[in-house]
């Protein structure tokens, strides 16, 4: 007779989670506090950097520089402020670099819609593809490089001289127009790259539809496609008009003797060593943009992007 021994039975002992596990746990089950955390560490900085700075900025604009000592005096005074608005050499420098940075908009618009519209609605996708590569490959070069390559291409024995002499033309020189140049040059992928991607959002069936009901290709241009790519016009316009305000550097590189309202904050912070004026200089360029915000906001054109 055979006698059959059962087997002692597995216990199954319940694994305790890791701390890890839990709050991980907790934060999948709380997309908000997820968001947060994951926002506080940039924004933080973001703060620091950037809103901590402008107030300094407007703070350090009503202090004075002792004339003598070149200490900085604390106590608070309308001096700088005053003396920007007033004075006639930051008017004239600033309705110069108001002029530039307005010029350089038009240009760079009238430059990126045809070629940002190319791209979006023409070209293949390979096409767009290489046109996307030669219009980020600027982007990759140094500031200064491309800078000093265009006081190069205008100088007086530059390439545009060699080009231009022949048929009586000639360069224009180191001064505004180089100036206007070569900004524009340089911001011109930040107007291309929102034109492109506003006017890639346009429907073919609208271009189809216009053209069915006997548009032309203008008219589709004028009637349709420009009034949906005012947005992205107007976003890649805050660029130019921006980065062309405070910019400084090309002005001393193709300038010529041409000042601009970034020349006289350099020139203030370093050789005169007057930094609150500086700050009351910076302050007209902000002033500027914000005006400039203000009334793209009005008009709606933002509401879109």
């Amino acid at each position: 007779m055979s006698t059959s021994t059962a087997a002692p039975a597995t216990a199954v002992v319940a694994r305790t989670p890791s701390l890890a596990r839990r709050f991980s746990s907790f934060l999948y089950a709380h997309p908000r506090l997820r968001l947060t955390m994951l926002l506080t560490a940039p924004l933080f900085w973001l703060g620091l950097v950037y809103i901590v700075a402008l107030v300094l900025l407007l703070v350090t604009a009503f202090w004075t520089t002792d004339s003598f000592t070149g200490a900085i005096n604390t106590t608070f005074t309308l001096d700088n402020v005053i003396g920007v608005v007033t004075d006639s050499l930051y008017q004239t420098v600033t309705l110069r670099t108001v002029f530039v940075a307005l010029c350089v908009t038009v240009i760079d618009v009238a430059l990126a819609l045809p070629i940002a519209f190319f791209m979006a609605k023409v070209a293949s996708p390979r096409t767009q593809r290489i046109l996307m590569i030669l219009v980020l490959t600027p982007l990759w070069a140094s500031y200064l490089v491309k800078a000093y390559a265009w006081r190069s291409v205008l100088s007086e024995d530059g390439l545009l001289s060699w080009l231009l002499t022949p048929v009586g033309g000639g360069t224009p020189g180191y001064g505004l127009p180089a100036t206007i140049i070569t900004l524009s040059y340089l911001w011109l992928p930040y107007v291309i790259l929102p034109i492109q991607a506003g006017l890639e959002r346009v429907p073919d069936s609208l271009l189809e539809a216009s053209s069915d009901l006997g548009g032309k290709s203008w008219r589709t241009i004028r009637s349709v496609v420009l009034p949906m790519a005012v947005p992205a016009i107007i976003a890649g316009t805050i660029f130019s008009f921006s980065l062309s305000l405070g910019d400084y550097i090309t002005v001393r590189i193709v300038g010529g003797t041409s000042q601009m309202l970034g020349n006289l904050v350099y020139d203030n912070v370093g050789s005169a060593n007057n930094l609150p004026l500086a700050s009351a200089i910076a302050l007209i360029p902000m002033v500027i943009i914000f005006i400039y915000l203000f009334i793209v906001r009005r008009t709606g054109a933002l509401d879109n992007l």
